[in-house]
């Protein structure tokens, strides 16, 4: 079995908090034997101000908050699977990019958010995600010492045709880290986690914001770890911040998949015919 650590975070607008919340959790989960650790959607910083947030979005070259779970991954010898930062591309759009950095420092894998967070809520809530970030294109796997994980982030788990192309890569895991709201939390949470996790055959690691922000945004909480088989290994609730353990226990990844083989079974759908 591999113990990994998942962090639930309430990140404010200043990089520098959140980051020392980020660098702490390394070390603690070090402490207690965790080979990863996994943290939300946009835990460097999380502003809807974007005129405020401009000032510190920087290259990933330049991000004082990569730069410093890199050190401390290193220092630790713990992956880090870094949910999400705002960063600013080489062309001058901002990506929401997840970084998966190893346990000697170095970034074995990233991946751009494919899917835009662009909604109207019956609460009011309006989103526009593509009027400041720019969608990915690419599906991202990668070898952990939890097993070959997956790249998502948040909006992405309504979007079946990314996990079906996960399950063809025969991931082990997949990381979903969010800041998901609250009215869409309570209604669709839990579900689609669970939906994906059996249907990808594979462990689920969803770290997840918490709480009222700086900024004023509520979100929903319950960072959760979801086994092959759709049962919730790890929940931390909506209350509060906390860093929560789990295990990935491969033997039961195999013996979910050798039952229910649907990876296998698995044939293309043809075309609809409308008469």
């Amino acid at each position: 079995m591999t113990r990994i650590a998942v962090l639930q975070m309430n990140s404010g607008v200043d990089p520098q908090d959140n980051t020392a919340m980020i660098v702490g959790a390394v070390a603690k989960a070090a402490k207690v034997g965790a080979q990863m650790l996994f943290t939300p959607e946009m835990c460097g910083m999380l502003d809807r101000n974007r005129m405020r947030a401009t000032e510190k979005i920087a290259s990933p070259e330049k991000d004082p908050v990569l730069a410093a779970v890199r050190e401390a991954a290193a220092r630790e010898g713990v992956w880090v699977s870094l949910g999400s930062l705002a960063v600013l591309r080489e062309d001058g759009k901002w990506a929401n990019r997840a970084f998966l950095v190893d346990d000697g420092g170095g970034i074995a894998a990233t991946y751009d958010k494919i899917h835009m967070f662009d909604v109207t809520l019956a609460s009011g809530e309006t989103w526009r995600e593509s009027s400041a970030y720019a969608p990915g294109a690419e599906v991202v796997t990668a070898d952990t010492p939890a097993g070959r994980l997956g790249l998502a982030i948040c909006y992405d788990m309504r979007f079946p045709a990314l996990f079906e192309a996960l399950g063809r890569e025969r991931c082990d895991l997949v990381a979903i880290p969010a800041a998901f709201t609250v009215p869409t939390g309570k209604a669709h949470w839990h579900v689609l986690l669970r939906a994906r996790a059996i249907e990808a055959s594979a462990y689920v690691v969803a770290a997840a914001q918490v709480g009222e922000h700086e900024d004023g945004r509520l979100t929903y909480g319950h960072s959760v770890v979801i086994d092959p088989w759709g049962d919730v290994l790890l929940d931390l609730g909506g209350e509060a911040p906390g860093l929560g353990f789990a295990e990935i226990d491969l033997p039961r990844l195999a013996s979910v998949r050798e039952q229910l083989p649907s990876l296998a079974n698995r044939r293309a759908i043809p075309k609809s015919v409308i008469s």
